[in-house]
């Protein structure tokens, strides 16, 4: 995956040593089966899987592949390195490679948010974040989807060279040197069925009336079942609670009027039926990780 790639090289391959304190940087070097240099970076140095323990960071990119089999040798030099306490961090879909490893077992980690749901199947024993941009452990760290694999290089000149050295590499990239919230933010709400099948009809009467103080109740004598059988019929359906699809719809209407009108708060806030600005940024805040001034202005459209 070029853009990860791409990411670490322009972080760590790249003299900035003026921003740095101690007038030093980073010294990239490229991993191969082989040590033969990879078409992508040919101009950088390059080493064997079995000589990366020799490093002081380990950064594992992400693939396009998440069936393909591990090359064992990466595995067990990974393993090694972790050993001699090297930091090992993966950008996008490179945590599942620290997974077969077996470098994230009993630890928190975060991956992009379209395959969260595939590693936590896949290696139950790892505490899957889907809504962060990176979980910083110690010594393995991990980061979400694209780009938040640069939030979470620029976070390690933090750790290594100090705020300022963050800060001076993000103006020169033109990023900010620390994004607010999480993937929630970026994650599409997910499309719902519509028709005149199961309780389709009931939730699109609701959809059209966010605005209203609307109840489960409300919603259970409208499809003329018990509030106990709506919440039956919908987590068999939709795999949430009835008041959750509710609070769902009322977040995803917010998003659309803070993307798409000039609306203030308090009136989003009685569109999307939250009744006031306060009630509307503590729920916004608590699904997204961001709050709804920040979400519109990365957000709004042209």
């Amino acid at each position: 995956m070029l853009y990860e790639v791409a990411i670490a090289a322009e972080i760590f391959g790249v003299d900035r040593s003026e921003l740095s304190p101690t007038g030093e940087w980073y010294d990239l070097v490229v991993g191969t089966a082989d040590g033969a240099p990879h078409p992508w970076l040919e101009h950088l140095p390059t080493v064997s899987y079995a000589e990366i323990a020799d490093v002081d960071i380990v950064v594992v990119p992400s693939s396009d592949d998440l069936d393909d089999n591990p090359d064992p040798v990466l595995l067990d030099a990974l393993s090694v390195a972790h050993g001699r306490g090297i930091r090992i961090a993966s950008l996008c879909t490179g945590a599942f490679l620290l997974a077969a490893a077996g470098l994230l077992d009993g630890r928190a980690a975060t991956t992009h948010w379209m395959h969260a749901a595939e590693l936590r199947q896949r290696y139950p024993r790892i505490d899957v974040r889907p809504g962060v941009l990176y979980v910083d452990d110690g010594d393995v760290l991990t980061s979400a989807g694209k780009t938040a694999a640069l939030d979470l290089c620029v976070h390690l000149v933090r750790r290594d060279l100090g705020a300022a050295a963050a800060a001076g590499i993000a103006r020169q990239l033109v990023v900010p040197a620390h994004r607010r919230g999480g993937q929630a933010q970026f994650i599409a709400p997910p499309a719902e069925p519509r028709g005149s099948d199961g309780l389709a009809p009931t939730l699109d009467w609701a959809r059209a009336r966010l605005d209203q103080p609307l109840t489960v109740r409300d919603l259970a004598e409208h499809a003329t079942l018990s509030t106990r059988q709506l919440a039956r019929r919908m987590h068999a359906e939709h795999e949430v609670s009835p008041l959750d699809w509710l609070h769902r719809q009322r977040i995803a209407r917010a998003q659309e009027l803070l993307e798409r009108t000039d609306a203030s708060i308090d009136q989003i806030a009685g569109n999307c039926g939250m009744g006031t600005a306060a009630t509307l940024r503590r729920h916004f805040h608590r699904a997204l990780g961001v709050t709804p001034t920040a979400y519109r202005t990365a957000f709004r459209s042209a």
